[in-house]
């Protein structure tokens, strides 16, 4: 640091627990070499782990990602961001909810189902809990230690999962009359809710109730990122469509959300910005419990590479 470090702030690294890719690259498709790539330019914006997220796809490819995002993970440098597990948001989704996953791919949310695609890897699995028969998947998955988390579903009870995926998207919304995976959601506080805080997922005032209903230590902030952010890219395919980047979204050709355009780092300025939350309270929400190492922020929000 030099003369003038009173000017910045040390946090703690960041963490990606939802992220598709970045940069260009698709963990849906990407080799061990790109995702070795990403991880060295993820790294420039403050992260120190990530969990590559995988959409609805076959089996056959689902795998084959897999196996290969296990080889980049054992290959990445100690000064890369490092892989801390699979987030599959794959397959075991409400079709009523799939957003823009392909229906066509969506599987029964079984043991037996699972199974096919299971792999030590695999840390965090999104589920419609509506549709386990009995719980008979989340419990297995808890087995495991997976994090198990509800998503891209009309689920009321949610006792069986530990978290919720990008909250009050793809889900059964809020009702002043009825039952609803959002109020269930906000009013448990043994859930935590994964938050995509782009103020396009979610608009600023209902991103300000909800740090107000929430405990700040059961909200983690998300970015959902596709891999056309931070990317010359303006258009690409994700989940059999083809997505494109319109007034800073990506959409399908039918403006059908697709995942977010900014990294989580990106996130925090922004909420500090519009003046919805402080800028500890805001870091607090991504910072990675399980590493040693500190970024640095300029006075503006932005990260400082040391």
């Amino acid at each position: 640091m030099n003369s003038e470090s009173q000017k910045f702030t040390k946090t703690k690294a960041l963490i990606e627990q939802h992220i598709h890719g970045g940069f260009g690259v698709d963990f849906a498709n990407a080799s061990a070499e790109e995702i070795l790539h990403f991880s060295q330019k993820i790294a420039e914006y403050g992260v120190c782990e990530y969990y590559p997220t995988l959409a609805t796809d076959s089996v056959e490819n689902l795998k084959k990602q897999i196996s290969i995002i296990k080889q980049a993970q054992s290959k990445i440098p100690d000064t890369y961001a490092q892989i801390g597990g699979i987030h599959l948001e794959a397959c075991f989704l409400n079709p009523q909810k799939k957003g823009i996953h392909n229906e066509k791919q969506l599987l029964s949310p079984t043991v037996e189902t699972f199974k096919k695609i299971e792999d030590e890897i695999i840390k965090i699995v999104t589920i419609a809990p509506e549709l386990d028969e009995n719980f008979e998947l989340c419990n297995y998955l808890k087995s495991k230690s997976i994090t198990v988390s509800a998503g891209h579903c009309l689920a009321t009870d949610l006792s069986a999962v530990e978290q919720v995926t990008h909250l009050y998207n793809a889900m059964g919304e809020f009702s002043h009359r009825n039952p609803s995976t959002v109020i269930s959601a906000l009013t448990n506080n043994n859930i935590t809710v994964e938050l995509i805080a782009d103020l396009r997922h979610v608009q600023k005032d209902v991103i300000a109730m909800t740090f107000k209903l929430k405990p700040h230590n059961k909200i983690r902030l998300i970015s959902d990122a596709l891999p056309i952010t931070h990317s010359q890219l303006t258009e690409m395919e994700f989940c059999s469509k083809k997505i494109f980047l319109k007034d800073g979204l990506a959409v399908d050709k039918n403006g059908t959300l697709a995942g977010s355009t900014m990294f989580v780092s990106d996130m925090i300025k922004l909420l500090v910005e519009n003046n919805l939350i402080k800028f500890e309270s805001a870091v607090a929400m991504a910072e990675c419990q399980n590493t040693e190492k500190y970024i640095y922020w300029d006075e503006n929000y932005n990260i400082v590479n040391y």
